[in-house]
């Protein structure tokens, strides 16, 4: 699907965009992810409660991400994103102030209904339908930027935590998430997108029920769920995998840190997929390297710079992963009903993500040990690369 005139690139709102991700992403995802912890130990809800009510609000984030695609369709981002960034900031107030565990799950339901609107789901629409033919790079960029999200923010949490206690930490990031990202969406963003040129046989109009009633869009989905769980359930269980290896827990962890910065890689490797190749190619692709990493980390039994070579790979892959599903449907249909399209099939994988964190636990319970798990996952992927063909 390609357009003869390049879209303009627009810098100052791919930035705008960009710090936005890098904001949201710290304050409503990795804030919590921090200090967890120190909210079971201050209330004495058992932290599995804790992080399962946080779960909650992801949850929550897939299903109201269906409506919010829809809506960032019809009417531009403007409206959508800053609304998204006011409910957000109300949840964690919500979540601050929650005086027992249904009003703090509560406020997660509120915040994860907000991060549909203000997390890559809705910033890839977003770049989607502005860039249309450059929007691998932007969604590169974003993404780029986003990856800094844990960075900036883990030790601003850290030491919001140690100053002040987490209700005043969660009052003092809802404000900030207010006072930053409420005007930046509302003063760079579109508020109606421009009218789309005319449909041709290169990029036709799709309905949209259409679409959804398509064996290549549940393909499509299919594969990148189990992608997605595959990828996941490994990579969040790699301290315990690597400790079930001999590792110590602080090399473990800094395994786990070092994982994630291969993400970063991946997606610098994502851009040097030629463009001409076919939408299923990708994903084709990911899925086996998936494969082959996950068995790598399942049957490697060391030494430690290997297995955390292994990691880095693995954790490239799932970087590159991120941008395969952000440019799928507009790969596959373009960009005229992206984020409607998106919002369906992009419910399902966020759901995965929400889950990720138990589903490498409970898998390995069930084979026995992490390292059979990883196998396990590793086939897995293997199967999503044979689905994902016919995507």
């Amino acid at each position: 699907m390609i357009d003869a005139t390049p879209e303009p690139w627009q810098p100052w709102r791919l930035a705008a965009l960009s710090v936005g991700q890098v904001i949201s992403w710290g304050i409503l995802y990795y804030g919590m992810i921090v200090a967890a912890p120190a909210v079971a130990d201050d209330t004495g809800w058992p932290l599995p409660l804790v992080t399962a009510l946080f779960s909650l609000g992801l949850i929550a984030s897939a299903l109201v991400g269906v409506w919010v695609g829809r809506r960032l369709d019809r009417h531009g981002p403007r409206g959508v994103m800053t609304l998204g960034s006011a409910i957000g900031s109300a949840g964690l107030a919500i979540v601050a102030l929650a005086p027992d565990p249904v009003w703090f799950g509560i406020g997660w339901i509120v915040a994860g209904s907000a991060q549909a609107a203000v997390l890559y789901q809705a910033a890839f629409t977003v770049l989607a339908r502005r860039y249309r033919t450059r929007r691998r790079g932007a969604m590169t960029v974003l993404t780029l930027a986003g990856g800094l999200a844990s960075t900036v923010f883990a030790p601003i949490v850290v030491a919001l935590l140690g100053a002040a206690g987490w209700r005043t930490a969660f009052l003092i990031l809802a404000g900030v998430l207010a006072v930053t990202t409420i005007p930046l969406h509302w003063f760079t963003l579109e508020r109606r997108w421009a009218a789309l040129p005319p449909a041709t046989a290169d990029e036709p109009d799709h309905a949209v029920d259409a679409v959804l009633r398509t064996r290549r869009f549940w393909a499509l989905t299919l594969s990148t769920v189990l992608i997605a769980a595959s990828l996941y359930m490994v990579t969040l269980a790699v301290i315990p995998l690597f400790m079930e290896k001999g590792l110590d827990y602080t090399l473990s962890a800094w395994a786990l840190g070092l994982l994630g910065a291969g993400q970063v890689i991946g997606r610098l490797i994502y851009v040097a997929i030629p463009h001409a190749a076919a939408p299923w190619a990708p994903l084709t692709v990911t899925a086996a390297l998936a494969a082959a990493m996950l068995a790598l980390l399942a049957v490697i039994p060391g030494p430690a710079w290997l297995l955390i070579a292994a990691a880095v790979a693995a954790g490239a892959v799932r970087g590159a992963q991120t941008l395969v599903q952000g440019s799928a449907v507009a790969e596959r249909w373009g960009t005229r009903s992206y984020g409607a399209i998106n919002g369906v099939f992009a419910a399902p994988v966020t759901i995965v993500a929400a889950l990720g964190p138990a589903l490498g636990p409970a898998l390995a319970a069930a084979a026995g040990g992490y390292a059979a798990m990883a196998l396990l996952a590793a086939v897995v992927a293997v199967g999503a690369a044979g689905l994902a063909r016919f995507s």
